[in-house]
């Protein structure tokens, strides 16, 4: 086996690595949720708030970019500071969900949102910074949540 046929393998396992931390990620908010479809349904929500059925699709794409761009670093540079908080910010997003949906801890789900929000900001400049393709792949990610803490704080709001 050559050496250009080993990258090809251990880039593949890369891929797949960082597939499975997200898919972990994904798991936990999904078995998290639960009937959250039901429980969203109840809350009081800003007129502008999605409906429950896009959320699946929209998170579905933005773990496949989020996966992408820790690979696309690693594969430039291996395991580097970068990826201190690409990490925090994997455990905080799986997080969020059994705050909000399981604990519906609405108030504590709205600040851990935002320290979520500061984290990817960070993970965005230090990916950019190694790879300009995986940081512009967590620009929808980082809007996404930008979306989402507003989100969250309009119906902390509007179920006190």
């Amino acid at each position: 086996m050559d050496a250009r046929t080993r990258r090809r393998g251990g880039d593949l396992r890369g891929l797949l690595a960082f597939g499975a931390a997200v898919a972990v990620v994904a798991l936990i908010g999904s078995l998290a949720a639960g009937a959250s479809a039901a429980e969203y349904a109840t809350l009081r929500r800003p007129s502008w708030a999605p409906p429950s059925w896009l959320f699946a699709p929209v998170w579905t794409a933005l773990y496949v970019t989020i996966a992408v761009a820790g690979w696309l670093v690693w594969r430039r540079a291996g395991v580097v500071r970068a990826h201190a908080p690409y990490v925090v910010q994997l455990l905080l997003n799986a997080a969020w969900t059994p705050i909000f949906f399981g604990a519906g801890a609405y108030g504590l789900a709205a600040l851990e949102i935002v320290v979520l929000w500061c984290v990817v900001a960070v993970t965005v400049v230090a990916f950019w910074r190694r790879d300009r393709l995986a940081g512009g792949l967590l620009l929808p990610y980082w809007a996404w949540v930008t979306y989402a803490t507003a989100l969250n704080v309009a119906v902390w709001s509007l179920n006190r």
